[in-house]
């Protein structure tokens, strides 16, 4: 009975009584026995409505449970996803996916580490939330043999960004917000803020992304890591290890991200082959902030990979890179010094990743290397003279990280820089002494580093590393890192 037809009764009865006393008389109790049929009634429906009500709650509360776990079931059926068509990664690299859950903590599992060459760090599943929210905490305790004040790359311009080995002690290192979500069935955004340990915030991504254009091409727009090179579009807390190579520290500050736009295509093939196209205002060193309007720096990229056989799967990359600078500058003792010009880059990249019969769980092993080489032309000041300049200047590392067992794993990488011998005008013509330029004396800067790390779960990883850093002239360094990577809520999946 509705609630309604009760009340309707109700009213009705109370209207009638009075009537029918004209009729007949009414005794007071058969009054006393309709009042009271009337008020179990109304207890009732009450009741029964109430029981409604929490049902539906219920009902509510297991379709949310339903999704969530269908989220997690639909992330972890990706990590073993069969063949893919001819528009998708090779299957093999899908079949190794798991293996990048195991090369960086993340939430929740995410495909990719030995596969998934097509997976790109801006693809990934929306969960149940909008926006999702994923947080990575790091941090480190550093020991450092040599004064970190004092360390720069022997031979290069003292470059912009995150560079050198830290500071000494405990350091709260970086943490990365990032929020994401789909905007409409054409956009998706995300945002990802970093908060430093020196108490500041910088926006280290913010971008909307096609999510299908058709015909394999997609398109980015805001800030957002280049697609140049292998280790730049990851973030961070993905790397094998601790700290930058020393290459992406001299020609890139750290990472170039970029301020612009970007398009990518995907070929209709069975091996994995993409091309990249990037416009950006070129304030991102090697290029700095010029005032100006239009496109301050264009880069290019293609990436190409392919499975060999059940257990193995590669990727390789060239990216050109074509910026501008003016009056970058740094401090030579006292003596400001400027470069303006052009700085153009080439980077060649490559990694094999292996994992018996695409099962990473037990034992997996990827091998990655890059090789840099930038070229410089110009004019040089130094205080009130100025003349031309030129260098071209080379860097390379590679690394091989063995997972041994489960959740462990044990790294050697190796970096060297080239610094060549740069035309200097106002040395050549005798305006001024090669000793008034000491950062641009010939050197050679390498380093060595090994680590070992465990990670619990896909949450969490604890890492020890050693470097034997001699990136300073005639002086070598021995570092030594423990650091920590927490990852809490959803995170994107990464690159292959």
């Amino acid at each position: 009975m509705s609630k309604n037809t009760v009340l309707s009764a109700a009213i009705a009865a109370a209207f009638a009584l009075p009537l029918s006393a004209h009729a007949a008389p009414v005794d007071a109790k058969e009054l006393e026995a309709i009042r009271e049929q009337i008020r179990q009634m109304k207890q009732s429906y009450e009741a029964r409505l109430q029981a409604l009500e929490q049902r539906l709650q219920d009902a509510q509360a297991a379709v949310a449970e339903a999704q969530n776990a269908a989220a997690a079931a639909q992330q972890q059926a990706a990590a073993a996803a069969p063949a893919p068509t001819p528009a998708q990664a090779p299957a093999g690299e899908q079949a190794a996916a798991p293996q990048l859950a195991a090369a960086a903590p993340v939430a929740p599992v995410a495909p990719a580490a030995s596969g998934g060459v097509a997976q790109r760090s801006d693809s990934f599943n929306p969960s149940s939330f909008n926006p999702s929210i994923g947080l990575v905490l790091g941090g480190t305790w550093n020991n450092l043999q040599r004064d970190p004040e004092t360390w720069r790359l022997g031979g290069f311009m003292p470059p912009d960004g995150e560079v050198g080995p830290g500071s000494r002690s405990f350091n709260l290192g970086e943490s990365e917000l990032t929020m994401s979500a789909n905007i409409d069935p054409t956009f998706a955004g995300q945002v990802t803020f970093a908060l430093s340990g020196e108490n500041e915030v910088e926006v280290e991504e913010a971008y909307v992304r096609t999510r299908e254009l058709g015909g394999g091409i997609n398109g980015k727009a805001g800030r957002f890591l280049s697609g140049v090179g292998y280790l730049n579009g990851l973030h961070s807390h993905t790397w094998d290890f601790a700290d930058a190579p020393l290459a992406y520290q001299a020609f890139f500050g750290g990472q170039y991200k970029l301020d612009g736009v970007q398009a990518r295509w995907l070929a209709p093939l069975n091996t994995f082959l993409e091309l990249g196209l990037e416009l950006g205002n070129g304030h991102a060193f090697p290029g700095n902030d010029r005032n100006k309007n239009g496109v301050g720096a264009t880069s290019v990229f293609a990436h190409v990979g392919d499975d060999i056989g059940d257990s193995s799967s590669w990727r390789a990359g060239l990216s050109y890179l074509r910026t501008r600078a003016v009056d970058r500058a740094w401090d030579e003792e006292g003596i400001v010094n400027a470069f303006s010009g052009r700085s153009t880059m080439w980077v060649a990249d490559a990694v094999y990743k292996w994992a018996p019969n695409g099962n990473p769980t037990q034992r997996n092993f990827k091998l990655q290397g890059e090789y840099m080489r930038r070229k410089e032309s110009g004019s040089l000041a130094s205080g009130e003279l100025a003349d031309a300049f030129a260098s071209t200047q080379s860097g390379w590392y590679l690394q091989g990280v063995y997972q041994f067992m489960p959740n462990w794993r044990a790294g050697l990488r190796h970096d060297r820089l080239s610094s060549g011998t740069p035309y200097i005008g106002l040395v050549e013509s005798g305006a001024l002494g090669l000793d008034a330029f000491p950062s641009l004396a010939s050197y050679a800067p390498k380093r060595t580093s090994v680590m070992v790390d465990y990670s619990p779960s896909e949450f969490s990883r604890l890492r020890l590393q050693f470097a034997r850093d001699e990136a300073r002239p005639g002086v070598g360094d021995n570092q030594l890192y423990l650091q920590y990577i927490m990852s809490l809520g959803a995170h994107a999946a990464h690159a292959f």
